[in-house]
Parts: C-alpha cells; structure tokens; sequence
C-alpha cells in the first residue's frame, strides 16, 4: 500500500475477515455480500467481481501450506489520494492477505466503555478500516483486565462490541440488539439469528450489566461465554449459551457455505 493511499491516510475503506476450516473458507459468500454493502455504503465502487475475489482468497489460502486454519482479510480502499480527506480519482486498491487464526479463550471478560457507538452516524453498520475507536476501548478494555470492550449506543442501550456482537441471555430467550441499535450485522449473528435460535430487541445498557448469562459471538470467537461484567462474574455459561455454540461448531464443521 502506498503512502498516499486513502485508506493509509485516513482509514477510507472496508473489510472483511474470513476464517478458514480445513483450508475451506467458511461463509465467503455472506462475507463479500457484507463488504459490498460497506463499500457502497462509503461510496467505494468496488468492480472486482467476485470470482476473482475468491480466486485471490485461494491463492493466498494455498500460499500458506500446512496451515488448516487461516484468517483471511479482504480490504478495500480508496486509492492513492491528496495527503488530506478529499479523495483522488484514482483505482481502488484491494488486498487479500493472511495470518493465522489463533486459539480463542473458552471464556471472556468485558468491560462496559465510557465511550458511544452513534446508531444515526455515516459509518453506522459498515465495516470500514476506520478502527482507533475500537483499539482505544480496547485497550481501556485491557487495563481494566477484560478481553473485550462493550459499547452502548447513544438511546443507553446495548450494542456491540469492538469485534463482536453481544448475546443475553434472558429468561427463556436468547436476545440480540436489533441492527437499529448500530450494531454491525455481523455473519455469525446473523446465523444464530436466522436458525431461530435468539430474538431481536433493545437491551437497556443497565440490563445488560446484571445480565446472569451472556456471551459473544465473531468470526473467530462463535459463542463464546462471557465470564465476567466490569469485574462482576457470571455463573457457568448454561446450556442455551452451549446450545448455541454447539450449532455454530456443527455449522463449522459441515458446510462452507452457510
């Protein structure tokens, strides 16, 4: 990337990021359907199609034999442009790159951030590479001893958190923030979601903060329990929480494309 290139200079693209099963991508499709909404959300016009997306994802996944599981980052920018916020005229530029995917804790503690996710802002429900937000909850996230950050949103209700959505659950459902709330749709969510396994609605923040049972999902996280609020700790994850994880494995496992 060089210099000049406006997602460099002030984080003008989007992303997405892929895991792979078995050298397998899993979900690419629903991936790169979400990094089109994001592109045309930024008003990036993205013509790649996406054969030759995938394409690109085997060649990088076949550049790293020996290695079953990957994470993928597909990012866009928009191109090489003046040192400031105008853009240029310039290509876009696109890069397939990866990494390894990295073992996930069986549990995590969040921390609860001073800080907003503004559900009526430009980005709202885009996922760009505009990411010091989320690097300075987490960071405040980790000196408070949590693994990951937790936003409300501007109305004091749940959202989200720095790169990954938020599950409760109360009495004998599994609730989500509705996208309204400014959550990113995320993929795995949506596949929690569209198994008729939670419900979408508004979670006072304060709810959240005595939930009893909660977890979070991601591309490389599934159903990971939360194990702790702000210092305050939660019993065993109970077995709609395994339920849920137990699905998504299975998802895993079974097909690539769900």
């Amino acid at each position: 990337m060089a210099f000049d290139d406006h997602g460099f200079v002030v984080g003008d693209g989007v992303f997405e990021t892929v895991a792979t099963v078995a050298r397998t991508p899993f979900a690419l499709g629903r991936h790169l359907d979400r990094l089109r909404r994001s592109a045309v959300g930024l008003r990036l016009e993205l013509t790649t199609d996406d054969t030759t997306l995938r394409t690109a994802v085997d060649e990088v996944v076949a550049s790293h034999p020996g290695k079953d599981e990957l994470r993928i980052r597909i990012t866009v920018t928009a191109g090489r442009s003046p040192l400031g916020s105008r853009r240029g005229d310039g290509p876009l530029t696109v890069v397939v790159a990866a990494g390894p995917l990295g073992t996930v804790a069986p549990t995590a503690a969040v921390a609860v951030v001073p800080w907003t996710r503004n559900e009526h802002g430009a980005l709202t429900g885009l996922k760009t590479t505009s990411y010091a937000e989320n690097v300075l909850a987490l960071d405040l996230a980790h000196r408070r001893g949590a693994d990951e950050a937790i936003f409300a949103n501007t109305a004091g209700e749940l959202c989200e958190g720095t790169g990954s959505n938020v599950f409760v659950v109360l009495g004998d459902e599994v609730v989500t923030p509705p996208l309204s709330s400014g959550c990113l749709a995320g993929v795995t969510r949506a596949l929690v979601v569209e198994a008729g396994l939670a419900v979408e609605r508004t979670i006072p923040i304060a709810g959240f903060l005595e939930a009893r049972e909660a977890f979070l999902t991601s591309t490389s996280r599934l159903g990971q329990p939360i194990a702790a609020i702000d210092g305050r700790r939660l019993p065993p994850p109970g077995p709609r929480t395994a339920a849920i994880a137990a699905h998504l494995t299975s998802l895993l496992r079974t097909t690539a494309e769900p």
